[in-house]
This record gives structure tokens, C-alpha cells and sequence, in this order.
């Protein structure tokens, strides 16, 4: 069954973009392969804010044209092809996703939404980038909340010295 995972480039002091967003801290590495990366997902979950971002984004979204659930309580329902927004339901879509078969589900961005998907136990694996920079401040990888302890899966040193982390939820 699909995973929820979260993929994220993360500051050394715990930051996913300056305080207005944006992320040009982050180094542009060739090695990464994308197209590899975002074909292990069949849908992206992302908040309002980060849709609004990538929508931003145009031609080089990287999430257009693909399966994308927006949680919001203040978009209207979605005019555009294949993104659907969603409001109070969003725990049941998402057990429903997870419970079809499929590609993994890729929880794309905000930290809010994050806390509160980690904090229903619907997030399943953390992997994080960690880029070898000091923001001292931004916005933070998780909002705080309740204590989750994880399992490290994976750890791999790339010679731009990012560090990247693959851990599992442990169950509640």
C-alpha cells in the first residue's frame, strides 16, 4: 500500500525557507535525479500557501499536470485538471489513498500541515536533505507538537556535503 512521505530540504538549524518563503539557499545538485524522484508518486498533498508557491511557478512547476490535494478550508473547489482541494475530509482522502493500491503520496509542503498529518499518524516516512547552511530563522520544518520517535532507514553523504535522511514514523 502507498506511503505518506515527506521530502524536504531542511537548513543544518532546522529551517525549510527564509521567513518569506523563499529557498534560494538551497544548491542546485545535477546528481539528483527528479524525474526518477517524482515518479514514485502518484499524488502530491500540499497546503494552501505551498500550492499557491508552486502555482506561482508556471511552466516550471514541477507538479503540473499530476494528481494534487490541496488542504484548505479557505480555496474554493479547483477548476484546474487534476487538483482537488480539500477541506475538513482531508484525513479520510488521505487513508483512503494509502489504503488503494498505487504509488506513494508525497506530502509536498507546509509545516503546519505536516504537524497536523504527523500528529493523526498518517505520515509514514521523513526524509530530509539536510543542506549545510545556518538560516537563523525561517520557517521550520514542523510546527511544534507531539513527540514522534523515528527510526533511521537510510543515510547518504553527497561531496556537496548534504546530508540526506530517510526515516520511518515509528506507530504510535
Amino acid at each position: 500500500m502507498p506511503l505518506l512521505r515527506t521530502n524536504v530540504a531542511m537548513s543544518l538549524d532546522g529551517f525549510i525557507a527564509r521567513a518569506d518563503g523563499s529557498y534560494d539557499w538551497i544548491p542546485a545538485d545535477p546528481g539528483v535525479d527528479f524525474v526518477a524522484l517524482f515518479a514514485q508518486f502518484d499524488h502530491f498533498v500540499m497546503g494552501r500557501r505551498t500550492f499557491e508557491v508552486v502555482q506561482a511557478l508556471g511552466e516550471q512547476d514541477p507538479t503540473r499536470g499530476r494528481s494534487i490535494l490541496v488542504a484548505s478550508r479557505t480555496l474554493p473547489p479547483s477548476t484546474i485538471p487534476g487538483v482537488e482541494v480539500v477541506g475538513a475530509g482531508l484525513a479520510e482522502r488521505l487513508r483512503a489513498l494509502k489504503a488503494t493500491p498505487g504509488r506513494d503520496l508525497w506530502l509536498f509542503g507546509g509545516a503546519s500541515l505536516f504537524r497536523e498529518l504527523l500528529d493523526l499518524g498518517l505520515v509514514d516516512q521523513v526524509e530530509v536533505s539536510v543542506i549545510p547552511i545556518l538560516l537563523g530563522g525561517g520557517i521550520p520544518l514542523v510546527s511544534p507538537g507531539r513527540s514522534r520517535a523515528l527510526r533511521l532507514l537510510s543515510q547518504h553523504a553527497l561531496p556537496n556535503g548534504i546530508l540526506q535522511l530517510v526515516y520511518a514514523v515509528a506507530p504510535d
